[in-house]
C-alpha cells in the first residue's frame, strides 16, 4: 500500500544541503529550493523511481514558528495517497506526523464540513453524539458497517446516525445508480429510504452493472414508491446534485475510502465494530459529565 511508503516519523537532513552543520550566516533558501530538497530526500528514502509522481505544495507556514506545513502527493500505477511533512524554513530538517495546537478541538473543523442537513438520518437532531456515515451500496465494507449499525442504533437511541453519499465510481460500476435511487427514495419519502438502502446492502452481492437499474426499480417499488416519479427522479439534477454535495463534503474532509465515519467529528476509516462503540461511549460520558456539573 502507497499508504505505508508515507510512515515516516521524524527524518533529519534534507538532501540539498547534506549532513554539516548548516552555517548560522546562511541565507534562508527559497520554498522551491526547499521543496526540491524534499522531493530529492523523500524519493531516495523510499526508492520512489520515476515511474512515481510526487507533488508537493502548497507551503504553508505550520502552526509551530520555523516549519512550513507541506501536503505531499505521490501516484503509481493510477493509485495515489497524500499526507503532510513538517520541513524547517532552513531545509534541514523534515518531520512526518500530526502537528495540534493542544488548547483547540482536533475535531471542530471536521464538524465544521460535516454538512448533516437534508440527509437521510436516524435519532434526535439534538443528540449529543452525531454520527456520520461516508458510504458506498457496492462497498462490501460498507455492507459489513450497514450490518453493526443494524445492531447498534436500537442500542443508542439518543446518538444521531447520518448517512451521506460517497459513490467511488472510479472502482465501483453501479454505486452512482444506487446512490441515485437511495437519493430519489429519500426525496420521495424520507422513510422509504431506509426500505431502499437495507435492500441494495441485503442483494448487494445480486446486483450488477448490468442490471443495477432494474434492480433499483424493483427495490423503489416494492418500497411503495411510484415508479414513474422514481424513473423522473433518476435523470433529474437534483438527486446527482445531493449526491456531488456530499462527496464535495468528503473530499473537503479527505475521505478516500469507504466506508468512512465521523463520531462528533471524530474520524474512524473502515467502521470497524469495537472502535466505534468505543467512540460513542467516550462521547456519551463526556456529554453526562459535563451535563452534571453545576
Amino acid at each position: 500500500m502507497l499508504r505505508s511508503l508515507m510512515l515516516i516519523l521524524i527524518l533529519a537532513v534534507a538532501p540539498r544541503v547534506g549532513y554539516a552543520q548548516a552555517s548560522p550566516v546562511a541565507a534562508q533558501p527559497s520554498q522551491e529550493q526547499v521543496s526540491q530538497s524534499v522531493e530529492a530526500f523523500l524519493r531516495n528514502y523510499f526508492a520512489w523511481g520515476p515511474t512515481f509522481q510526487v507533488k508537493l505544495g502548497p507551503f504553508k507556514d505550520a502552526l509551530t514558528p520555523g516549519f512550513y506545513e507541506v501536503p505531499v502527493q505521490v501516484t503509481v500505477g493510477g493509485q495515489s495517497d497524500t499526507g503532510l511533512v513538517y520541513v524547517s524554513k532552513d531545509g534541514r530538517f523534515l518531520m512526518r506526523g500530526e502537528l495540534h495546537d493542544i488548547k483547540v478541538d482536533p475535531f471542530a473543523e471536521n464538524r465544521a464540513h460535516l454538512h448533516i442537513a437534508g440527509n437521510p438520518s436516524i435519532g434526535p437532531d439534538s443528540a449529543p453524539v452525531t454520527v456520520v456515515e461516508f458510504s458506498d451500496f457496492q462497498c462490501p465494507h460498507c455492507r459489513e458497517l450497514y450490518r453493526t449499525l443494524k445492531d447498534l442504533e436500537p442500542r443508542y437511541p439518543q446518538v444521531h446516525f447520518v448517512f451521506k453519499d460517497f459513490p467511488l465510481t472510479q472502482i465501483h460500476p453501479w454505486a452512482m445508480t444506487a446512490a441515485l435511487a437511495a437519493r430519489c427514495a429519500y426525496m420521495k419519502d424520507p422513510q422509504s429510504f431506509w426500505k431502499v438502502h437495507d435492500a441494495i446492502f441485503d442483494n448487494q452481492d445480486s446486483i450488477t452493472a448490468e442490471n443495477a437499474y432494474d434492480q433499483m426499480l424493483k427495490f423503489a417499488t416494492e418500497a411503495g414508491l411510484s415508479s414513474d416519479a422514481f424513473r423522473a427522479c433518476m435523470i433529474s439534477p437534483d438527486a446527482k446534485n445531493a449526491i456531488e454535495s456530499n462527496l464535495a463534503d468528503g473530499r473537503s474532509l479527505k475521505v478516500q475510502s469507504t466506508p468512512t465515519v465521523f463520531v462528533n467529528g471524530r474520524l474512524l476509516v473502515g467502521g470497524e465494530r469495537e472502535l466505534l462503540e468505543q467512540f460513542l461511549a467516550y462521547e456519551l460520558a463526556s456529554h453526562a459529565r459535563l451535563a452534571s456539573r453545576p
